[in-house]
């Protein structure tokens, strides 16, 4: 379950994406550069996206329950999601603005001022972004991280904007302002797809990472040197918690008591490696063929 008190940073991000609306709009308003009015645009779609958060970090607090026994980490795959859909639209409308303008070519105005402003306005988002990276990882929220790509990506787009309406200042080749504006929306794109891909993976239940795989393989490396066994070992990530299944095969001499108490100390040292994990352990006696027939996720037929 993730803590209550994440939501907080998702305010910081929907104050954050209030302000950059208001400075990248009036930076526009000054200029008429559409590369900055692009730049506005996404301030929009990062609006939106925080919102989401917000809403998708609610759901994810929440305890488990009858019909969500598993908790409700999963709602953070939603936000993830939707925002990169949102950033997928911010570029459509981004590139189709820019195609306009570089039909119909217009002066921008008030370059210094405008300018000056949207330097604010990232100076706000690259602060927020760093924040929301760092607890997102600390809390592994999903959530958090691509609300914090987004805003870097939208760092990196105001750079670009910045440069492009420099040069179309200093050289008067106003042609500049679209084309930069085109290239923008492309980069973005490839941000929008790489959320979308995480979340669908996270939906579909893909494994935990590697490193933290190999982990608990060293964990139950120990194990097997005292003479245990293990197979059917599966895991999946679902927001900030992982889970993770496992059979022990122990001599079926053993007394419940004895297998009982090797598994809690493997489950506890696996939740040392891996912090935040659900573990479930099932205990089998090595001798018995039987044993040997659950190892796939469908039971072989007797």
């Amino acid at each position: 379950m993730l803590p209550a008190s994440l939501k907080r940073y998702a305010w910081l991000s929907i104050a954050a994406a209030l302000v950059t609306i208001l400075l990248k709009g009036w930076a526009w308003r000054l200029t008429g550069s559409v590369g900055l009015l692009s730049d506005a645009l996404e301030s929009f779609v990062n609006l939106a996206g925080a919102m989401m958060a917000l809403a998708m970090l609610s759901l994810a607090a929440l305890p488990a329950d009858d019909n969500h026994a598993h908790g409700h980490g999963k709602a953070e795959y939603f936000s993830s999601a939707f925002e990169g859909f949102l950033i997928l639209v911010a570029a459509v409308s981004i590139a189709y603005a820019a195609i306009e303008r570089l039909l119909n070519p217009q002066p921008i105005e008030a370059v210094g001022i405008g300018l000056a402003v949207s330097v604010a306005a990232s100076v706000i988002n690259l602060a927020t972004s760093r924040i929301l990276m760092g607890v997102g990882k600390k809390y592994k929220s999903i959530t958090l991280e691509a609300d914090a790509r987004h805003l870097l990506t939208d760092v990196w787009t105001s750079a670009g904007v910045i440069a492009g309406v420099g040069l179309v200042w200093v050289t008067g080749w106003i042609w500049l302002d679209p084309v930069i504006a085109i290239l923008v929306a492309m980069n973005i794109v490839w941000t929008g797809w790489q959320l979308l891909q995480r979340s669908a993976a996270g939906l579909m239940d893909v494994s935990i990472p590697e490193e933290e795989l190999k982990a608990i393989e060293r964990v139950l490396d120990g194990y097997r040197q005292q003479g245990l066994e293990f197979h059917a070992l599966r895991t999946r990530q679902a927001g900030t918690r992982a889970f993770v299944t496992l059979h022990v095969l122990v001599p079926g001499a053993w007394t419940v008591q004895n297998g009982h108490d090797w598994s809690e100390r493997i489950e506890a040292d696996i939740r040392q490696a891996v912090p935040h994990a659900h573990i479930t352990t099932h205990l089998e006696p090595k001798e018995d063929p039987a044993s040997l027939a659950d190892q796939e996720l469908d039971r072989l037929a007797d």
